[in-house]
């Protein structure tokens, strides 16, 4: 699954994770963060009088070029190591796909201050009629115009880049096994591993894998952002003064999100695998049938057919009451900030825009923890699929034989 995309995976992720951990300490300890005010070819034009400074100011450009060099410089570290066959997506497609992640979380960081600036502009004009003007309104809406069409040219390159690269993965796969054809093809449903869980394996973990570094890479931008934010909020509702009252909040709501359904979806990955192979027997009948007079009888394919029914009722059985749970947790999550603010807005302490900047950085930061908790589902699904392709990499390890009953026959739920 890894080693026929990667070189060295467990290497390569060990020292993906510690280069990354090497710059961050080398940006904010060695001095490199302020290397921008030497750099003259970062710095922008003087302001005029009462002029906004722009998107991409001297500090930004230095982050994001210090973040794509870096990013290089682990891609040719990885080439002088292995030259892999899939070395051009695998090494340098994930170091684009994590550079294009960390330029969208920077986006939202953008937004959120802009958001901020717009509510309190709303503010001002409501309670003061005539002491905003009609430019400096639409200056606002034009400003984040400027960023946001960009940024959307930019979403749809990125979907293309990253469907090519999950079929890259999906065709490194198929190649790997296909070496091995005269071993797997001894495997029940061996067709359907190559075929289909290669490319549901792809695009999961590769799907995941975004969402997860994004999820780090939103925490690392917004929980200072938080932090300072929540400053500004008095007292919590039966807690009284906490510092840093809103990661706390934001902690402890993901936590209880997480672990919740963690333990009512418990069951859930092993129904999906049992789904499997009660659908791999009743699909194996039926091709046998289709070259055999004799195979797929009425019996036994109702037989198989009834091992799949029994199987579904109770998967949509388990899914109930784990969406019920799901969608509670997802409702209430939603008001957690507004109870946390409550005395804060009560107490007239903060203004439109700053409640704005707060629920939305709390959002950023509680969508982060939630990365399990929101992510579940998929992972039932990529647990499932890894067993089935683990077991079926068995073959290639061994003389070509696995244990059938693990693919074929009606499964015990327990």
């Amino acid at each position: 699954m890894f080693d026929s995309f990667f070189p060295k995976p467990k290497w390569f992720f060990l020292s993906a994770f510690g280069w990354f951990l090497l710059a961050v300490l080398a940006w904010h300890f060695a001095g490199l963060s302020e290397l921008h005010s030497s750099l003259s070819f970062l710095q922008n034009p003087e302001l005029a009088e009462g002029e906004k400074a722009p998107f991409l100011t001297p500090e930004k450009k230095w982050t994001y070029l210090f973040i794509v060099l870096v990013s290089l410089l682990f891609c040719v570290i990885w080439f002088c190591i292995e030259r892999h066959p899939w070395y051009r997506w695998s090494v340098f497609g994930s170091a684009c796909i994590l550079v294009f992640t960390y330029f969208s979380v920077q986006i939202s960081v953008w937004l959120n201050d802009w958001y901020g600036e717009f509510y309190d502009l709303i503010q001002a004009a409501l309670g003061d009629p005539g002491s905003v003007t009609i430019d400096e309104y639409f200056g606002l809406l034009i400003t984040v115009g400027y960023v946001l069409f960009p940024y959307i040219i930019f979403l749809v390159v990125f979907r293309f880049f990253n469907a090519h690269y999950v079929f890259r993965w999906r065709t490194a796969m198929n190649d790997y096994y296909m070496h091995h054809w005269g071993k797997l093809r001894k495997v029940e449903g061996a067709s359907q591993r190559i075929q289909e869980d290669t490319m549901r394996f792809a695009s999961i973990v590769e799907d995941l894998g975004s969402a997860f570094v994004g999820s780090i890479m939103t925490l690392l931008a917004f929980l200072p952002i938080l932090w300072t934010l929540s400053a500004q909020v008095t007292e919590l509702p039966f807690i009284g003064e906490v510092k840093g009252s809103l990661v706390f909040m934001s902690l402890m709501s993901a936590m209880f999100g997480t672990v919740l359904l963690a333990l009512v979806g418990i069951r859930l990955p092993g129904l999906q695998f049992n789904n499997q192979k009660v659908e791999a027997a009743y699909r194996k009948e039926l091709v046998h049938g289709e070259d055999d007079i004799e195979r797929a009888a009425p019996p036994t394919v109702k037989e198989l057919y009834s091992g799949v029914r029994k199987n579904y009722y109770r998967i949509y059985l388990e899914y109930t009451y784990f969406n019920f749970f799901r969608f509670l947790y997802a409702q209430g999550s939603n008001l957690v900030p507004f109870i946390a603010l409550g005395p804060t807005i009560v107490a007239g302490a903060i203004t439109l825009g700053l409640f704005q900047q707060i629920n939305q950085a709390y959002g950023q930061v509680e969508s982060s923890f939630q990365f399990l908790a929101n992510s579940w589902t998929t992972i039932i699904e990529l647990i499932s699929i890894h067993k089935r392709l683990k077991l079926f990499e068995q073959a290639i390890d061994g003389d070509g034989n696995i244990d059938m009953s693990q693919f074929e026959g009606t499964p015990t739920l327990s």
